[in-house]
């Protein structure tokens, strides 16, 4: 249930919500500061001249310039274009930091089922105590605490909240299926799984580093992420 919810959160996160729509306004007036444009070099370069054409417009106005219309309807476009470049990085911004909340709550409030050893029993303990080698039980209905290989049972898998992907996938121990992803819910069955990742180089972790990263260096882990991404999770993006 609670990859579903991230999944239903993470879609309501829309240019529409008044949490990212409003700041995103603000922002957006925010980023024309010349030192945060000249990021964005061709942005910038429409910024200087529509400076430059505002200028001329309030000059025809005061030496009485002809055409003076004709300017000021190329000054709205000019800085229109501007507010609106400004606004569409904040929405995103803004979406990015709502998707890293959700991926964090997710983390820090998943329980897993620890098993004690040969025995079959477990205990509860939080997602964010598991260690590489540990072995936990995830039945139906349970979320996967953290990246992990199948060594035992065979269980359908519902991985929408991290690839967007509506349809289950089947994770079986043995082959190229065993590998599972942290914050997928197990449908069906039951699976053992033990834990491949450490705690802070899981999936999880490293997409809230890619939304709380930089624009540059989030399109270079982006690219990075996608190219890696057919390899099992446990191995993903472990290159430098």
């Amino acid at each position: 249930m609670e990859a579903m919810k991230l999944q239903k959160k993470v879609t309501a996160s829309t240019m529409l919500d008044p949490k990212i729509l409003l700041p995103a306004i603000t922002s957006a007036f925010v980023k024309l500061d010349p030192r945060l444009m000249i990021k964005s070099p061709v942005m910038f370069v429409v910024e200087v001249v529509a400076a430059l054409t505002t200028v001329i417009f309030v000059r025809d106005l005061v030496t009485g310039g002809a055409n003076p219309g004709f300017t000021f309807q190329i000054i709205l476009w000019l800085w229109f274009t501007v507010l609106f470049a400004n606004f569409a990085e904040a929405v995103a911004e803004g979406r990015g930091k709502a998707q890293a909340e959700s991926l964090k709550k997710t983390r820090t409030e998943s329980q897993a089922k620890l098993l004690n050893g040969a025995d079959k029993a477990y205990r509860l303990v939080s997602g964010t105590a598991l260690k590489v080698g540990d072995v936990v039980l995830v039945e139906a209905g349970d979320n996967i605490p953290s990246d992990g290989e199948v060594i035992e049972g065979v269980a359908s898998v519902n991985e929408a909240a991290i690839t967007g992907e509506s349809a289950p996938v089947i994770r079986e121990s043995g082959g190229d299926r065993s590998a599972v992803t942290g914050g997928t819910q197990v449908l069906s069955d039951w699976i053992r799984v033990r834990i491949t990742a450490a705690q802070g180089s899981t999936f999880i972790d490293r997409m809230i580093r890619l939304v709380e990263a930089p624009n540059g260096r989030r399109r270079r882990t982006r690219s990075r992420s996608i190219s890696c991404w057919p390899a099992s999770p446990s191995s993903l993006c472990s290159r430098p």
